[in-house]
C-alpha cells in the first residue's frame, strides 16, 4: 500500500535543494495551492534522514485537515478564561448529561504493553535520559517532548531520532569525555510519547495553506504526525503500538480533535482502526469537569486518564487569579494531595476511569533522591512512599516517577495493592460524589503566603527558566524536579499575590518595590557562569511573573523571542 500522502513540500534549508512550488487553479475564480511544509531551519546530521519528503507531505496534510480546527479551539479557550475573570465558573455540561448518565460505553482500554502501567518513568527524549529511561524497569516511559523538554530545534528532531533509534535497537550514546550509554535492559518500557500542548507551535517548520497563507506549524501536529509516521508500523510489529499522552486538553472538543487526527492518521498509513492509545492529561480546572465527556470522545483509542496534579495547581492559580482574595492560593508547599480540592480531584478521576474501562494513572512526586546526601535521599523516599501508597490505596493503577532511583519505591506500594494482578480497574469507587463546590473549594487549602514561600518561587521561577533556555526543560532544583509547570505555578503565584496586594505572615505587603528587592536579592545569589542565560531568564521572568498582563503560558513568548 502506498501511504505516501499526495501533498507538495519545500524545504529552505542550505543542505536540501529547495522544490519549485506552482499554483494550481481550481473550481471557480480562485487560485488554490497545494498545502506544503517548509523547512526554514539549518538541517543537522541526520536531519534530512527524518525530514524526508513524504514525512513533511504527511505533516501539510495533518495541517490541511485539522489547523483549522485548531484555531477555533484556541479561541474557544479565550472565551472561557475570559468567562472565568468574569466570575463564571468551570461546571458540569447539562448538555452532555446524556453522556455522563448512559451506562453502556466503555472505552478501548489497555492496548498490548500497556496493561501493567505501575510505574512509568517520565522525563525528555535526549539520548542520555532515553537510555536511562529505557533501562530504568519501569512499565511505560513517558517519552516528554513537552513540559520536560525546551523546544529547541535541536531537542524536537533529535528527541524524535532518539525514538526512531530506540525502537530500532541502535540507540547509543558517548559523552565528550568518553563514557558510553547502550539500553542493556532485556525488556524496555512501553513507550508513550507526549508531543506538545494544541497552544504550541514550531516556527521553525512553515505552513502554507491552500490560499498561499504561511504560519508557524502546530507543535501538536509536528511531534505526533513525525513520530507516528516514522514509527507506527515499527511499534506494532514489536507487538505495541503508537501510543500518546496528550496534555493541556481544556474541553472534550479538543479530545474529539485529537480522535480524529488518530482516525485520520490511522487510514492514511493503513493501519487498523483502534491501534492508537491515547491516556489524557488531566491537567487543567476545565478538563476536570469533563473527563467523562473526554473519554467519550476518545473512547475507541483511549486507555486512560492522568492525574497531571502540577499543570492543574497552575490552571487553578492561572484561571482565578483575579478573583479577589477568597481564591489566593498559599505557598506553593502548602498545597498538597491531600487538601480537600485536589482529594476532590484525584477521587473523580479515579471514580470515572473505572467507570469506563479506563486506566487512572497518578501523578508524579517532585521530590528526587540525592546519591551524595544520604538524608535528602532519606527524606525524598518517605514522601514518595506516602504519596505512592495513597494513590495505590485510592484505586490508581499506576503511577509516575521522574527518577529511576525512585521506581522501586513506588512500585513496593504498588505491589503491596495490586499483587499480581496488572491493574485494579475492577475496582469501582461507587462511593465517590464529587460536586462542582468539592472540586472548586480554594479556601479550604488553608495555610499562608510566607516571605520565604516568595523567594521560592522567584528562585525556582528565574532558574527554571535559564535551565529552560539552555536547552534544558527538566531541572533538579533545590532537591525538587522541576519542570514548565511548576515553574508556571511560582510565576502565576507570585502574580496572583503582587495583583492582590497580599500582606505575608510577616506582615510585608507584596508590592512592586518590596517583590522587586526580592528579586534583586535574589540575582545578587545566581551561580553565574560562562554561556548561562540569567539576564534573559530575569527579563523572561518579569514578564511572566510581574507585568500587569498575565500571559497564558510563560513558554510561548520566550520560545518566540529567545529559541
Amino acid at each position: 500500500m502506498n501511504t505516501t500522502p499526495n501533498m507538495t513540500i519545500e524545504r529552505t534549508d542550505a543542505a536540501a535543494s529547495a522544490t519549485r512550488f506552482e499554483s494550481r487553479p481550481a473550481t471557480g475564480s480562485f487560485q488554490t495551492v497545494e498545502p506544503r511544509i517548509e523547512v526554514t531551519a539549518p538541517l543537522g546530521e541526520r536531519y534530512d534522514e527524518f525530514l524526508t519528503p513524504e514525512a513533511l507531505a504527511f505533516l501539510a496534510q495533518l495541517h490541511d485537515r485539522f489547523a483549522g480546527t485548531r484555531h477555533e479551539l484556541l479561541a474557544a479557550r479565550l472565551q472561557t478564561r475570559v468567562d472565568a475573570a468574569n466570575g463564571r465558573d468551570p461546571r458540569f455540561l447539562p448538555e452532555t448529561e446524556s453522556v455522563r448518565r448512559d451506562p453502556s460505553w466503555r472505552v478501548a482500554g489497555a492496548g498490548p504493553g500497556l496493561e501493567d502501567r505501575r510505574v512509568e518513568i517520565t522525563g525528555p527524549t535526549d539520548r542520555k535520559m532515553a537510555i536511562n529511561a529505557l533501562n530504568s524497569g519501569a512499565k511505560v516511559w513517558l517519552a516528554d517532548q513537552e513540559d520536560a523538554t525546551s523546544p529547541t530545534w535541536r531537542n524536537v528532531v533529535e528527541g524524535q531520532l532518539s525514538l526512531l533509534d530506540a525502537l530500532r535497537g541502535r540507540l547509543e550514546y558517548t559523552t565528550p569525555e568518553g563514557k558510553q550509554y547502550r539500553v542493556t535492559a532485556e525488556e524496555t518500557p512501553t513507550i508513550v510519547m507526549r508531543p506538545r500542548g494544541w497552544h504550541l507551535t514550531e516556527k521553525h517548520l512553515r505552513f502554507h495553506d491552500r490560499a498561499g497563507r504561511a504560519m508557524h506549524a502546530s507543535g501538536s501536529l509536528v511531534d505526533f504526525g513525525l513520530y507516528f509516521f516514522h514509527n507506527a508500523h515499527a511499534l506494532i510489529a514489536a507487538g505495541r503500538g503508537p501510543y500518546f499522552y496528550l496534555p493541556k486538553l481544556e474541553s472534550h472538543r479538543e479530545a474529539k480533535l485529537w480522535n480524529d487526527i488518530f482516525v485520520f492518521g490511522q487510514d492514511a498509513l493503513g493501519i487498523p482502526q483502534g491501534t492508537v492509545r491515547a491516556t489524557v492529561l488531566i491537567e487543567t480546572i476545565q478538563a476536570a469537569f469533563e473527563m467523562e465527556e473526554i473519554l467519550f470522545e476518545l473512547r475507541e483509542h483511549c486507555a486512560g486518564l492522568n492525574a497531571g496534579r502540577w499543570d492543574y495547581i497552575f490552571s487553578i492559580v492561572k484561571t482565578f487569579r483575579s478573583r479577589g482574595r477568597r481564591w489566593v492560593t498559599p505557598d506553593r508547599k502548602s498545597i498538597t494531595m491531600t487538601v480537600p480540592f485536589m482529594r476532590a480531584y484525584t477521587e473523580l478521576l479515579v471514580a470515572t476511569c473505572h467507570k469506563r474501562g479506563a486506566h487512572a494513572i497518578g501523578g508524579m512526586s517532585a521530590f528526587i533522591p540525592n546519591r551524595r546526601d544520604p538524608e535528602v535521599t532519606e527524606r525524598a523516599l518517605a514522601a514518595v512512599t506516602a504519596d505512592k501508597r495513597r494513590e495505590a490505596s485510592d484505586g490508581f493503577d499506576g503511577t509516575w516517577v521522574a527518577h529511576p532511583d525512585l521506581i522501586p519505591t513506588a512500585r513496593a506500594e504498588f505491589d503491596a495493592v495490586l499483587g499480581d494482578r496488572p491493574n485494579q480497574v475492577d475496582r469501582l469507587r461507587d462511593d465517590v460524589e464529587v460536586t462542582a463546590a468539592q472540586l472548586l473549594d480554594i479556601p479550604s487549602i488553608g495555610g499562608q503566603v510566607t516571605e520565604a514561600g516568595v523567594r521560592d518561587n522567584v528562585s525556582i521561577g528565574i532558574r527554571y527558566i535559564e535551565s529552560w533556555l539552555r536547552g534544558t526543560g527538566a531541572a533538579a532544583i533545590d532537591n525538587l524536579m522541576e519542570d514548565a509547570a511548576t515553574a508556571e505555578i511560582s510565576r502565576s503565584q507570585l502574580w496572583q499575590w503582587l495583583h492582590d496586594n497580599t500582606v505575608t505572615a510577616e506582615g510585608t505587603r507584596i508590592d512592586h518595590p518590596w517583590i522587586e528587592g526580592v528579586v534583586t536579592s535574589v540575582i545578587a545569589g545566581l551561580p553565574r557562569f560562562d554561556g548561562d542565560r540569567f539576564d534573559d531568564a530575569i527579563e523572561v521572568f518579569r514578564h511572566v511573573a510581574l507585568e500587569p498582563e498575565f500571559p497564558t503560558f510563560l513558554t510561548v513568548g520566550a520560545y518566540a523571542r529567545f529559541l
